[in-house]
């Protein structure tokens, strides 16, 4: 078995605390509060800076330029890309002033993830970051037929990023590198990195209804879709 089947395995508990979110099912059927979806947009366009700069922090210490080039790229498509996503999905919210703070949930898992691109052995740093590329094309491809199910769809647009099929691709590069790159010697450290950012991704998602103060039932209203 390699290293991301293993690790996504040992695991299983966690994404099924995941898929049990209620985030996650109102996200899917159009249900979820305006302000919830936007406390979470704000939240995660500040994670996505951070979770750039370890994007990049991985990519200088690549062993080889096709690694350093993939993680590279990520790190744009993390900062730019995606980032400009969210903003459109803002305006479309009705814009105005955005979060410029992080949440103790947000700030507690970028912290971790610099930190462990920067300090710990390259493939460490690949475990590490992996579960926000698996975590989201699991929940996007999972999501999406819901959401594509439900005539006018608020959020559409947002699932519809992660089961793209480039999405998905990326994903599977992500996991190809990180086995390429697992060693026996670090398979323990590689393990709790792996395990604690998808315990980070359920934070994450499970943080947004009670600090947003959205509950289930509420109108969904601007439709960013």
């Amino acid at each position: 078995m390699s290293f991301t089947d293993d690790a996504w395995a040992r695991t299983a508990a966690l994404r099924d605390e995941i898929d049990a979110l209620p985030f996650l099912a109102e996200l899917a059927d159009g249900s979820l509060a305006a302000p919830a979806f936007r406390f979470y947009l704000e939240q995660d366009a500040l994670y996505l800076a951070g979770y750039a700069k370890a994007l990049a922090l991985l990519a200088a210490r690549a062993p080889d330029p096709q690694a350093a080039a993939f993680w590279a790229g990520s790190a744009q498509t993390a900062a730019v890309v995606e980032t400009q996503l969210h903003g459109d999905l803002l305006g479309l919210l009705g814009g105005g002033p955005r979060a410029t703070e992080h949440s103790p949930t947000c700030l507690a898992y970028v912290s971790y993830l610099v930190a462990t691109a920067a300090t710990e052995p390259y493939p460490v740093g690949c475990a590490a970051v992996l579960p926000c590329f698996w975590v989201y094309a699991h929940t996007g491809a999972r999501l999406a037929a819901t959401a594509r199910g439900t005539e006018g769809h608020p959020y559409l647009r947002w699932v519809a990023t992660y089961d793209d099929p480039a999405f998905q691709e990326s994903t599977r590069r992500a996991r190809e590198l990180t086995d390429a790159a697992a060693t026996p010697e670090l398979a323990g450290p590689m393990h709790r990195a792996f395990a604690l950012a998808t315990a980070y991704e359920r934070d994450f998602w499970a943080s947004v209804p009670r600090q947003s103060g959205g509950s289930a039932g509420e109108s969904a209203g601007s439709s960013p879709a």
